[in-house]
């Protein structure tokens, strides 16, 4: 998972006690929202014996449409490299991040992970590869002997942000992920964006004779870093020196091509999928416009007072998007409030403005089931999984997986039963 960077946890933290001191509502309303637990969990992800960062990150669902309670769940776990897991959450297998092409190089890191379903490409899962700045692929096939993926990466796929390897060694590299397949066409495409900086990246999948997977840029888009307030300042978010608030969770509506984009420090974003058009802030941190001065000599950013024209339900990090679709065209975009823990649900139609329905926790379930905080990622499926998930599943994250071990980060993965998150959203 992405641990908040120190800089945004004691901006963060400084504006939640302000208001708490002041008046109480934020906490509130955080121990108001209705609480879910879950019920199976993975088995906690550690750093390597090498010190390598094995942290859990993002889930992507595959439903076997043949057998769907032999579903499965993949999953990053950064420097680990990627995870499946079956419905009971036990893993399956496990695949590591490729190194670099040189030993002095930077090791593979993924971060994000998206399935395409296509005629052309078939079943595949998509990964982010921040430390060699590429996409790659791995093809889905439940019943293959020594485990349901396969690296069918096109090893001529280039950077997809850096010019050589020594910009990828710098990292600010491909990052977030989301993949899309236009109805109208049947081309797939993925939607990638750069560690800190603001653009997201168009690239279309292309499926090679050898049966290898590749990709070719269409376009880029900026979003914005420095924001006009409505008492005439301007803003932008506290970070380190040259960072910008960079874009993470992303998820694309395939039904109308749009794709909602998390940019951690300011808010959701709404765009066309395509990345034309003007995109549209649906909601904001409740940071935003507080500002912040970067101090050198404690890394850290010292927050000032909190103008007052930040949102109500998103605490920095906005972190793991995912939809809850439905036949009728109804349906949720879900998003992690990494800050505080929660999560809150829009109205999935455009055209409704994507109103603010609700939010919940995930919490215990025992002693032994924790529930999830530091959400970093989350992936819901609004499709029946056999006996154990009737209702459709929803996988987030755990940054504090308990009880866990106390001299190093303990994460996993948490399975969420998805019809008692509607109910909630819907009580």
């Amino acid at each position: 998972m992405a641990i908040p960077r120190t800089s945004l946890l004691v901006l963060a933290t400084t504006v939640a006690a302000l208001a708490v001191t002041a008046t109480g509502p934020a906490q509130a309303a955080s121990r108001a929202l209705p609480a879910v637990p879950p019920r199976a969990e993975t088995a906690a992800l550690h750093d390597d014996a090498a010190g390598g960062d094995a942290d859990a990150d993002d889930p992507a669902i595959w439903r076997n449409p043949a057998d769907p309670d032999r579903s499965l769940v993949v999953a990053t776990a950064k420097q680990g490299g990627l995870r499946v897991y079956d419905l009971d959450a036990h893993e399956v297998q496990s695949l590591p991040a490729p190194a670099g092409p040189g030993a002095d190089d930077a090791p593979g890191r993924f971060n994000n992970v998206d399935l395409v379903h296509s005629a052309g490409l078939g079943d595949l899962a998509v990964t982010s590869d921040r430390g060699n700045d590429r996409l790659r692929f791995y093809r889905i096939d439940r019943d293959r002997a020594g485990g349901p993926l396969t690296d069918v990466t096109d090893p001529k796929a280039a950077p997809v942000y850096s010019g050589s390897q020594d910009e990828i060694n710098e990292q600010r590299t491909a990052y977030g992920l989301a993949t899309w397949t236009d109805k109208a066409s049947g081309r797939s495409y993925a939607l990638v964006s750069q560690r800190e900086r603001t653009r997201l990246a168009l690239l279309e999948l292309k499926g090679n004779a050898d049966g290898t997977v590749g990709y070719t840029k269409v376009r880029t888009l900026d979003l914005p870093s420095t924001f006009g307030l409505p008492n005439g300042a301007t803003w932008s978010p506290c970070g380190e020196p040259g960072e910008l608030p960079q874009v993470e969770g992303m998820v694309v509506d395939p039904a109308t091509g749009t794709l909602y984009a998390g940019q951690e420090d300011v808010g959701i974003w709404r765009l066309r999928a395509d990345l034309t058009g003007a995109p549209k802030l649906i909601d904001k941190v409740k940071e935003y416009g507080v500002p912040g001065t970067y101090d050198e000599a404690t890394e850290e950013c010292v927050a000032g007072a909190d103008p007052g024209f930040g949102g109500k339900r998103l605490t920095a990090d906005v972190e793991g998007l995912t939809l809850v679709t439905e036949k009728d065209g109804d349906g949720l975009l879900l998003a992690s409030s990494q800050g505080d823990n929660t999560f809150a649900a829009y109205d999935r139609e455009v055209s409704d403005a994507n109103k603010y329905e609700g939010g919940f926790r995930v919490t215990p379930a025992s002693a032994e089931l924790d529930g999830s905080e530091e959400c970093d990622g989350a992936a819901a499926l609004n499709e029946p999984l056999g006996r154990r998930y009737p209702n459709g599943l929803l996988v987030v994250q755990d940054g504090h997986d308990a009880p866990g071990e106390t001299d190093r980060p303990s994460t996993n993965f948490k399975f969420v039963d998805l019809g008692a998150v509607t109910d909630a959203v819907d009580d």
